[in-house]
């Protein structure tokens, strides 16, 4: 196990990030030391350093991240699903642990709305209390006891799971719990980026016979498109009118009466109505990608009722969304090219890599905090 683990640290909002170097301690009960190997870079992110969501700071950053074990805690021998854990193996793990005991958790089993001590990593654990490294954007992380830890399947590698970070359990929760997709469903995905893309693919794997993908810019619609996880593809950024879009896929649906389920995964609020304006009557619409609070939008209430819509919010995701959507990785990398979304840079260029997901240069921007592990650099990658 390393004596010392370098981390990326934000100290101040809106100010660069500073590298740091912290004593990696022994885990205690129940705990483990894992070696990051990729860290992503989620638009949320971006919202922390820029101080839109209330964190406390320092924070090591780093909420999705994937890694091999380096040290087991007494007593943690087995991951959540029972499967044997030994040093060496690769992991992932949950990005939170809640509380366990508010109504949320125990009473309504819905514990990504826990109202507890809702600890989440790499967004509310100070850097300078015990254990400090507790983001993912560091050389190790130490996981806390009551961590939902997952060993890998077989076959999956580290880089394998990162291409949809937390996009892949949201989309797991919004796509396949909340909402309810049956055989042939005309879905459209509103977004392109890494939640837009992780949606498309489980309405995919939920049954959906046509997905329609409304989303932009250009450049990172044709990488959806190369990935071949939607029929239809719809730029926003042409200059078309959000009446045109709306049309366009009602074109594209059976009578022309608009889309079964429509997934909001943008993240801008003017999504919303222009989303429910591609619903059929009697549609699902389900409020996916609004994390982050960017105010109020118009909204015709009207169209809600008219068409007697059942609009679904959806909110992070819980240990089973997470567990998903690892068991489910052996079928996705088989049929997409998940690799593709990546844009890889060393541990400290994080200042360069969130700046280029700040301009939507990058599909998916991570962190490798060593030298790749499990597949060569491609040419053009930083090192």
């Amino acid at each position: 196990m390393p004596a010392r683990s370098r981390a990326v640290v934000l100290r101040e909002f809106r100010s660069p990030f500073e590298m740091e170097s912290f004593e990696v301690p022994a885990p205690g009960e129940m705990a483990a030391i894992v070696d990051v190997e990729y860290a992503g870079i989620c638009g949320t992110d971006v919202h922390l350093q820029n101080g839109r969501l209330p964190i406390p700071t320092p924070v090591v950053l780093g909420h999705e991240a994937v890694g091999r074990v380096a040290a087991l805690g007494a007593g943690l021998t087995h991951d959540a699903r029972g499967v044997p854990l030994a040093p060496g193996d690769a992991v992932s793990w949950l990005n939170n642990i809640s509380c366990g005991r508010c109504r949320y958790c125990l009473v309504e089993q819905q514990p990504t709305l826990c109202v507890g001590s809702r600890r989440i990593y790499g967004i509310n654990q100070r850097a300078d209390a015990f254990p400090h490294l507790s983001g993912g954007w560091a050389d190790s992380i130490y996981l806390q006891p009551g961590t939902v830890m997952v060993k890998l399947p077989d076959g999956v590698r580290p880089r394998d799971v990162i291409p949809l970070g937390c996009a892949g359990p949201t989309a797991v929760h919004g796509v396949l719990d909340e909402v309810e997709i049956r055989q042939g469903d005309v879905v459209v995905v509103q977004g392109s980026g890494p939640v837009g893309v992780a949606a498309a693919i489980y309405a995919q794997l939920g049954g959906a016979g046509k997905v329609i993908m409304v989303g932009g810019p250009a450049d990172r619609l044709e990488q959806a498109r190369r990935l071949g996880i939607a029929a239809v593809y719809i730029d926003v950024t042409d200059g078309s009118a959000a009446q045109d879009r709306a049309a366009a896929v009602r074109a594209e649906t059976p009578d022309g009466l608009g889309a079964d389920v429509v997934i909001e995964c943008a993240g801008v609020p003017s999504a919303v109505a222009e989303g429910i304006d591609m619903c059929r009557p009697g549609a699902q619409y389900c409020v996916l990608g609004q994390y982050t609070d960017h105010g109020p939008t118009p909204l015709n209430p009207h169209l809600i009722t008219r068409k007697q819509l059942r609009v679904h919010g959806s909110w992070g995701f819980s240990a089973r969304h997470y567990i998903t959507y690892i068991s489910s990785l052996p079928r996705l990398i088989a049929r997409f090219d998940l690799g593709s979304m990546l844009s890889e840079y060393p541990l400290e260029a994080a200042d360069e890599a969130v700046t280029a997901v700040k301009a939507g240069a990058v599909m998916k921007a991570v962190l490798r905090p060593g030298p790749p592990r499990d597949v060569p650099a491609p040419e053009g990658v930083l090192a």
